[in-house]
This record gives structure tokens, C-alpha cells and sequence, in this order.
């Protein structure tokens, strides 16, 4: 009995010096923490600045890539919108050898199945170029503009309400994706 009396005690006095110890750590701490909080005040506006330095240069880049993103995929877009560009502006003067071929041909019955089938290939041609995304220009009696005409020549107007407009056209223009492949060959009103 005398032993576990003497381990209670024993385990009392452990347990009073822990805290004794605990409190004097705790002190030391908090001197510690009055120590550096001195250092702290006079370190957080440098820290702040820094701080608010990182939170703008994170924006930036972030804002950057983000352009970045946007403007690799436009032109990932273009590229596909544009990507049979070559082949179809060789095929242009197919088209126009088929406007060609139609005029040539007179109209009577020996010529009547030719130019039908002449007629097919071309409507075949030009529905297949189409669904790639070309348009015809239209130009005939529209203003001379600068942007998607050529001028060839000029001559008189026959009225004073054609100066200025397309009196004829010697070889249409096309659009892919509505961005002038070719541009117009016209004859202009002076």
C-alpha cells in the first residue's frame, strides 16, 4: 500500500512540475510571439507589396494565356475555314471554261444534249465548291469598289446614273468563307 502512495505522489509531483514547466514554455512563447510580432509589423506593408506584386503578375499571365488561347484557336478555325483554299482557286478557271463553253455553244437541237450535259457538270461543280464555302460575286451594275473589283478599263457611261458602276464583267469574282479569293475583272462607267 505504501508503494501505491508513494507512486501517486510521485505521479503528483510529475504531473505539477509538467505544468510548472508548461507555464514557463508558455511564457517563453509568448515573449517569443511579442518578439516577433515587433519584427512583423514593421515587415507587413514589404510583405503586403510583394503580396499584391505576385496577385498582379498572376493575373497578368493568367490574362495573357487566356489571349493566348483565344487567338490559337481563331486561327486553328481560320486555317480549317481556308484549308481547301488552294485547290478551289485552281479550280476558279474551270468554272470560268464552263461560261465559256455555255456561250460557245449555239442553240439549236444537234447542240441541245451537249449543253445540257455541259450545263450538269458545271450546276455539279459549282454545288460541290459551294458546301466548301464559295460564293459568287455579284457585280454587274453594282458601284466600283475598290475592295473587291479590279478595273480593267473605263469607258463612257451611257447614262449619267451608270458613271461610276460596273458596265460589264470579264471574269467574276469569288468569295470562300466571305473573304475575296478573287477579285472581280470589270469594266467601269467613267
Amino acid at each position: 500500500m505504501e508503494n501505491k502512495a508513494e507512486d501517486l505522489i510521485d505521479d503528483t509531483n510529475i504531473k505539477n512540475n509538467l505544468r510548472e514547466i508548461e507555464i514557463e514554455d508558455g511564457n517563453e512563447i509568448l515573449e517569443e510571439n511579442e518578439n516577433t510580432d515587433d519584427t512583423s509589423v514593421n515587415e507587413t506593408p514589404d510583405l503586403q507589396t510583394q503580396l499584391n506584386a505576385a496577385n498582379d503578375k498572376y493575373l497578368r499571365l493568367f490574362a495573357e494565356f487566356d489571349n493566348y488561347k483565344r487567338r490559337t484557336s481563331k486561327e486553328r478555325m481560320d486555317l480549317f475555314k481556308s484549308a481547301g483554299k488552294d485547290i478551289i482557286t485552281a479550280m476558279l478557271p474551270v468554272l470560268d471554261d464552263f461560261e465559256r463553253a455555255l456561250k460557245a455553244l449555239p442553240d439549236n437541237d444537234e447542240t441541245s444534249g451537249m449543253k445540257e450535259g455541259v450545263i450538269l457538270v458545271q450546276n455539279k461543280l459549282n454545288s460541290i465548291l459551294q458546301q466548301q464555302g464559295l460564293k459568287e460575286m455579284i457585280s454587274l451594275n453594282e458601284n466600283f469598289n475598290v475592295d473587291l473589283h479590279e478595273a480593267i478599263t473605263g469607258i463612257p457611261a451611257p447614262s449619267d446614273d451608270l458613271k461610276g458602276k460596273i458596265l460589264d464583267e470579264l471574269e467574276k469574282g469569288y468569295y470562300l468563307n466571305n473573304k475575296v479569293i478573287r477579285f472581280a475583272k470589270v469594266v467601269v462607267g467613267a
